[in-house]
């Protein structure tokens, strides 16, 4: 027989309150419950002693929440707080967590719900690495080959397993397909081009778990049970926030920091494509747009500005650009605003490289800066200072902020797990494994403390006036957790033109968003239209705008598009400005442009709700109607701001993919209303109870969009920009008693930090 190696005791032997934390100890391990407010609890769980203290930058919360009472018998410790119960069974250590009234909320698996394997970490040697530079459309990327490796020290893989209910689960960032609830599914997450792993999920129970780990991690639910998979840590550690799934994206705040405000101009239309190649190419789109009437705050300068074979050099090619702020103060003469695009490398060679290289602030074996060095964040924005921001830039294009891609270094796209895998080695190797996910996190923080310490230094303008304060406005592709305390908005990567691809975009923005991270967008028509011979190049368009099938799925989009965060065209193989579309698709999508700017009194108030209340300006239908539990598996319907639900059109009703005229086909969509209040049909006024679904007309001159009963919605008419919006306002009431509150601010800056804002009760 062979001998059995023991395991050490899971059992609970001691229980001590120290300060406002509850010590359980058991020969396994240490398991530390920190109350934070009167329903949040931190859960840490460490094989030592005591818990290491490492950095978690994700969570800025410090206080302790001290009201609460435990007791203990021999099958378990109870800690009571006023807003929720935590139960731990003596014999494992399992933690539960249960509402007031006695209804179980979360609960981990009763025996060995907390599992530990340790490793060995690794770095590359500081040595030269053998590497090899591939060109992708995702830009120039360095590859390891047969890297030397060091060791590092010891890590844990970790497993928390919990068993679910009967509920449905949202977030964990942003994944490349679209569904609905999380349960039944695997999710694996790691950074990635079009994928943004952030370790936090909600549930129609009524609470939500944030894992406080900056390694890439695995979700796994099928019918033996759910588990939480921490590639690398110290030690577990994780947040329980009780309350509606509104009252945890709150809790998230809570912890992580509040959401930063985005100037205002940021909720108007940006133009973006891949890419105007000069400054007249810039200055003519503005005032094209200006001459036809369409609506436009910001234009955005794609990569490859630089001067040529110079990848990430923050200066202008001055035969291309030759007065970079001659042109944006033009632009701004026109009131609109100006986004660069920015990336994390620097190709040798370049003044940018050689300034990083002689402090050895890179990442291992890479031209990517080391951002998670503080003298590395500040060198990387002085170079920006320098140059784009001494030019007048108002915004920042943060691509490639993972900023390590391995999978778009393939023909064939690998299987899930495998480019999990291959993230992992990868990105392990380059940064600290047990922070592998986080890069965009710190690379945010670089450029939003850079940007307002670069204000704060230049407050006047030596002239005798002042400079004019600029919110930070971050489009970038990744994030982490606590990012929204940084002006960051992020999107869903580099897509590629299909229906399939348009609607998974929907519930793809919400899970996002219900990570507690409030500013998402898209690329409106997706970024490839075309079919190429790499997985990721998979448009079914290859006539472009030439082909109505195309032009229709464009205006869905662009329709769509009007009621995100960010609304925003851009992409490759064709142009994106409206002037491409003809006929039909251009009239519907200059009324949704129109629609857009007369929203702006609600849109900018309901973004000033994400900062002053902690909301989330899209949101499933079950954030707000969990009992109704037809809503938990909608993923074509999402509510927008308080009052509106949006009801895009998601399956072509005039051409086929081919493009080829569709008959007899409806143009028409169903829509369900959610239970507990009636709606009501913005354009038409039609009222629709409560639990019931009906039919809506849906031609392409109109996205279905309805309003609550008790609403009043705040307009004014369209402008060409946000600055211009100057008349009066129109307030639409929709049912009896409806009140609203009108948020406003300067528009720009932080005074609204310091109470600088206004809130106007409109009954």
């Amino acid at each position: 027989m062979l001998p059995v190696m023991k395991p050490k005791s899971r059992t609970i032997t001691a229980c001590e309150r120290k300060g406002d934390t509850l010590w359980l100890r058991a020969d396994f391990g240490t398991l530390v419950l920190c109350p934070k407010s009167e329903r949040i609890v931190r859960v840490i769980y460490t094989l030592d002693e005591a818990p290491s203290g490492a950095e978690r930058p994700g969570v800025v919360c410090g206080q302790s929440f001290g009201e609460w009472t435990f007791e203990e018998n021999e099958q378990e410790i109870v800690l009571t707080l006023p807003g929720v119960t935590v139960r731990v069974l003596r014999k494992s250590g399992a933690v539960s967590f249960f509402h007031p009234d006695g209804n179980r909320l979360f609960s981990e698996r009763s025996r060995d719900p907390k599992e530990f394997e340790q490793f060995e970490t690794f770095r590359l040697a500081d040595i030269p690495q053998k590497t090899r530079i591939i060109d992708t459309a995702d830009g120039k990327k360095e590859v390891l080959e047969d890297p030397v490796k060091i060791p590092t020290g010891k890590s844990f893989h970790i497993r928390l397993h919990f068993t679910p209910g009967d509920e449905a689960l949202y977030g964990l960032g942003q994944q490349e397909k679209g569904f609905a609830s999380l349960r039944g599914r695997t999710i694996y997450g790691h950074q990635a081009n079009r994928k943004i792993a952030v370790p936090m999920f909600v549930s129609t129970a009524g609470y939500g778990i944030l894992a406080d780990t900056y390694s890439p991690f695995v979700f796994h639910d099928d019918q033996s049970g759910a588990y939480l998979y921490i590639e690398a840590d110290c030690e577990l550690n994780y947040y329980f926030i009780a309350g509606s799934m509104n009252e945890v994206t709150a809790g998230y705040r809570f912890l992580t920091g509040k959401a930063a405000m985005l100037p205002k101009w940021a909720y108007g239309f940006v133009q973006s494509k891949e890419r105007y190649e000069t400054q007249e190419d810039i200055l003519s789109t503005v005032a094209r747009a200006r001459e036809l009437g369409i609506g436009m705050d910001c234009i955005v300068q794609d990569w490859l500005t630089w001067p040529d074979n110079q990848w990430g050099q923050k200066s202008y090619d001055e035969k291309r650009y030759p007065d970079p702020a001659g042109m944006i103060s033009k632009l701004h003469d026109s009131n609109v605003h100006y986004m660069v695009s920015i990336w994390p490398t620097m190709a040798e060679g370049t003044p940018d490289h050689k300034e990083f290289a002689e402090k050895k602030l890179f990442l291992p074996a890479s031209d990517v800066y080391n951002a998670f060095q503080k003298e590395a964040r500040e060198l990387y924005f002085s170079q920006l200072k320098r140059t784009h921001f001494a030019y007048g830039t108002d915004a920042w294009w943060c691509d490639s902020s993972e900023p390590f891609t391995p999978e778009w270094n393939h023909v064939l796209r690998p299987e899930e797990g495998d480019l999990y895998r291959e993230y992992c080695s990868e990105a392990g190797l380059r940064m600290p494994y047990e922070y592998a996910n986080a890069f965009p996190l710190f690379h945010a923080m670089g450029i939003y403390e850079g940007q307002r310490a670069a204000m704060t230094e230049c407050e006047t303008d030596g002239k005798g006036g002042r400079v004019p304060e600029k919110r930070v406005c971050n489009l970038t592709r990744s994030a982490y957790t606590g990012q929204q305390r940084y002006g960051t908005i992020m999107w869903s990567g580099d897509t590629a033109a299909s229906w399939k691809t348009f609607r998974d975009q929907i519930p793809i923005g919400l899970h996002f968003c219900a990570s507690g991270l409030p500013y998402w967008t898209t690329d409106v028509g997706a970024f490839f239209v075309k079919k190429g011979i790499h997985w990721y190049w998979d448009g079914h368009y290859d006539r472009t705008t030439e082909d109505p099938a195309y032009c229709e799925l464009y205006t869905r989009w662009y329709q769509y598009a009007a009621f995100l965060p960010m609304f925003r065209a851009h992409g490759t193989d064709c142009e994106r400005e409206l002037w491409s579309f003809g006929g039909m698709f251009y009239d519907a999508m200059i009324a949704a442009n129109r629609l857009r700017y007369s929203l702006m009194p609600y849109i900018y108030s309901e973004a000033g709700k994400v900062w002053l209340e902690d909301r989330s300006l899209i949101r499933f239908l079950a954030f707000d109607y969990a009992e109704d539990r037809n809503t938990w598996e909608i993923t074509d319907q999402f509510l927008f701001g308080e009052s509106m639900m949006v009801c895009p059109v998601v399956t072509p009703m005039y051409y086929d993919e081919d493009g080829a005229v569709l008959g007899d086909v409806s143009k028409t969509r169903e829509v369900y209303f959610p239970k507990g209040c009636d709606w009501y049909d913005f354009t038409t006024g039609q009222k629709y109870p409560g639990g019931c679904t009906a039919v809506v007309e849906a031609g392409i001159e109109r996205i279905p969009l309805f309003v609550k009963a008790g609403s009043i919605i705040p307009m004014r008419l369209p402008a060409l920009s946000t600055q211009e919006q100057n008349d009066g306002f129109t307030f639409r009431r929709f049912g009896a008693g409806a009140g609203y509150e009108l948020y406003d601010d300067a528009g720009d800056g932080y005074g609204y930090e310091e109470g600088a804002y206004t809130l106007k009760h409109i009954e």
